[in-house]
């Protein structure tokens, strides 16, 4: 019977894991989750708040506002945080009976505080020292998760030896996914000659870059986020989550990132994916126009930049995007489920709470949405 994989959940970090898992030199940096005076936890840097931990509760985005308006009134919280945090969210073993008792082979287990911080991070030393952190804590938690639970690094792209020693330790791990900004590498794009060597150490170590929502580098101008009200949730990023991940993929995919790394696997998730099929268009047809606009192809790709993409890269497609109809348009090997429970975001019910927008879907291309492109991404065959 085919593997149904939910390839978008989220894996709450305990108290002191950064500090636990870092060296012991480094430990100056570590983030942490620290009470304030009134009782609220936040994520820190030092002396520096860098956001609040929210009480999530899938599909209940109402209850955050409620209680950042709390956090504003200067109320303390109705439950304390470590009070309120079911098991399930943060204890890998209670996630494997979470699994069973929704029908899940297997899910993918991204950051939750994890996602907060990157932006906010300008040492080199400090960035690498919690990535290092949380790629020893998921790697525990993936050699503990007997081969249910996928946990997903957290990577750098600037410094290709750190890059390729955790990227040997994620590997070592069983872990084969890691989150990646999808944006310039030190003023180059991702398809610059000079980032060759990091796609070829992916492929070498089997592990697959995921562009994730997170607090990376925006796609946009500062000037356009003057007005918004979250350092990290964005009006402008909720409303164009595509952006980013449609420009990294452009770049990699035209200037022939795909064609010199072949085995290159990438993943798209929590961006959205109704973007897709329209852009798959567009995306030949940019190409194209350009290239009878300078008289020939400026750059040698047998293929059509479409084809790379379905070849190549998966997306993960929300329930509300209603991913059968994405399917039809788009084809069967590009799409998979993804439920980014326990988020307020997510669905409650990850397998019943997404079918209603699978209903038409039936044989290989369903079984293809709900677990066989994931394993596809993460080297496990199907």
């Amino acid at each position: 019977m085919p593997s149904v994989i939910d390839v978008d959940q989220h894996l709450y970090e305990p108290r002191g894991m950064w500090r636990e898992h870092m060296d012991p030199a480094d430990r100056d940096v570590a983030l942490d989750l620290v009470d304030d005076e009134l009782g609220w936890t936040w994520l820190t840097l030092g002396d520096r708040r860098l956001h609040l931990a929210e009480q999530h509760r899938p599909g209940n985005i109402v209850a955050l506002g409620e209680m950042r308006r709390r956090v504003e009134r200067g109320q303390p919280p109705e439950v304390h945080y470590d009070e309120w945090l079911p098991a399930n969210y943060v204890d890998p073993d209670v996630r494997l009976g979470f699994l069973d008792e929704h029908g899940l082979d297997a899910t993918v287990l991204f950051p939750n505080h994890g996602l907060l911080w990157e932006r906010q991070v300008d040492d080199p030393r400090t960035l690498q020292a919690n990535m290092r952190a949380h790629n020893r804590w998921i790697g525990a938690v993936t050699r503990g998760g007997r081969g249910r639970l996928h946990g997903v690094g957290h990577l750098d792209l600037r410094d290709l030896g750190w890059l390729r020693a955790e990227l040997a330790r994620l590997s070592d791990d069983g872990v084969r996914a890691a989150m990646i900004a999808p944006g310039p590498v030190d003023g180059r794009s991702l398809a610059h000659a000079d980032l060759d060597p990091v796609w070829a150490a992916f492929v070498e170590f089997g592990v697959a870059p995921v562009f994730h929502v997170g607090a990376h580098a925006r796609p946009f101008v500062d000037a356009w986020y003057d007005q918004e009200p979250d350092p990290v949730n964005a009006v402008t990023d909720a409303v164009l989550l595509w952006a980013g991940p449609a420009v990294a993929l452009t770049n990699m995919a035209v200037f022939g990132v795909f064609e010199r790394h072949p085995e290159l696997h990438v993943g798209v998730v929590e961006l959205t994916s109704n973007w897709v099929p329209t852009w798959l268009l567009t995306l030949d047809g940019g190409r194209a126009f350009i290239a009878s606009l300078m008289g020939g192809p400026f750059v040698d790709l047998p293929l059509q930049p479409s084809d790379y993409i379905r070849r190549q890269v998966r997306v993960a497609a929300l329930a509300y995007e209603l991913p059968g109809r994405l399917v039809e348009q788009a084809g069967e090997d590009l799409f998979m489920f993804g439920s980014d429970w326990p988020h307020a975001e997510g669905i409650a019910e990850p397998v019943a709470g997404y079918a209603y927008g699978t209903e038409e879907l039936t044989g290989r291309a369903r079984d293809k949405l709900y677990g066989g492109n994931a394993a596809w991404l993460l080297g496990l065959g199907g």
